[in-house]
C-alpha cells in the first residue's frame, strides 16, 4: 500500500457502522489499516479528523477525512470501480437502493434502538413498531428479487446488503439477549432468507465477531439504558 493510496479505517469493533465499512473496503480487496478507538477516550486522531460529530467510523484516505458510514460506503464505491458495486448506476435503481438504505437505517435501526433500551409497555410497543417496519421492508425488497429467488455473492454485494447486515446480521444475539422473536422466516421470509444469504458468504462469516462477545456487550448497553431510564 503505496503512500499515494493509503487507506486508514478508526473504527470500533462492536460498532454496526464500523463494521459496514470495514466489510466494503474488504469486499473490494482494499488494503487497509485498523485503528481501533477506545469511545470512552476518543483519540485526538477522531477529534481532528471528525470535529463535528466527533464520532468512528473515520476512513482516512491519503491524508484526507470521510466521515459517517453512509456517505464512506459511496465514497469508497465511487473511488474504487471494481466488482462489487455497493450502486447500480442505472439512476432510477440506484435511487430505490438509496430509498430503502434510507428505510433500514433511520426506521429499523432506531426502532431496534429503542426495542434494546426499554422495558415493559414501552419495548411492547417498539417491538410491534419494529415487527411492522420489517413487513413493510418485505414487501419493498420484492422489486429486487421478484421471482423470489435470492442469489448474493462477493461480486454482487450491494449498499442495502451492507446496511441491512449491520443492523440485523447479529440478530440471533439480539433475539437471545431480548428474548423476543425479530426475523421470523414465516413472517418475513424474503427478509429471513436475504439474511442467511449474506451471512454465508465467507468475508462476512470472518467478519462477524464472537457471539459471546456480542452479546455481552449488548447486555452491557441494554442494562445502561435502563438504569439511565430508570434514574
Amino acid at each position: 500500500m503505496g503512500e499515494e493510496n493509503k487507506v486508514i479505517l478508526h473504527g470500533m469493533w462492536a460498532s454496526p457502522f464500523s463494521k459496514r465499512v470495514e466489510l466494503a473496503l474488504k469486499l473490494k480487496g482494499i488494503p487497509f489499516e485498523y485503528v481501533e478507538e477506545d469511545l470512552k477516550n476518543k483519540s485526538a486522531e477522531i477529534l481532528h479528523y471528525n470535529p463535528v460529530h466527533k464520532k468512528i467510523p473515520v476512513l482516512v484516505h491519503n491524508g484526507k477525512p470521510i466521515a459517517e458510514s453512509l456517505v464512506i460506503l459511496e465514497y469508497i464505491d465511487e473511488t474504487w470501480k471494481n466488482n462489487p458495486r455497493f450502486l447500480p448506476q442505472d439512476p432510477y435503481k440506484r435511487a430505490r437502493v438509496r430509498f430503502w438504505t434510507s428505510f433500514v437505517q433511520q426506521h429499523l435501526f432506531e426502532t431496534m434502538f429503542t426495542v434494546v433500551k426499554t422495558d415493559g409497555e414501552a419495548q411492547e410497543k417498539a417491538v410491534k413498531e419494529l415487527l411492522e417496519k420489517l413487513q413493510v421492508l418485505e414487501e419493498g425488497i420484492k422489486e429486487f428479487f421478484p421471482d423470489g429467488n435470492i442469489c448474493i455473492d462477493s461480486n454482487n454485494v450491494g449498499l442495502l446488503d451492507l446496511v441491512l447486515l449491520s443492523v440485523f446480521g447479529p440478530y440471533n444475539v439480539q433475539e437471545e439477549v431480548l428474548g423476543i422473536k425479530i426475523i421470523d422466516m414465516e413472517k418475513t421470509p424474503l427478509v429471513y432468507s436475504w439474511l442467511r444469504a449474506i451471512n454465508q458468504l465467507p468475508l462476512v462469516k470472518e467478519s462477524i465477531p464472537p457471539h459471546d462477545k456480542l452479546a455481552a456487550v449488548l447486555k452491557f448497553m441494554r442494562e445502561n439504558a435502563l438504569k439511565s431510564s430508570s434514574a
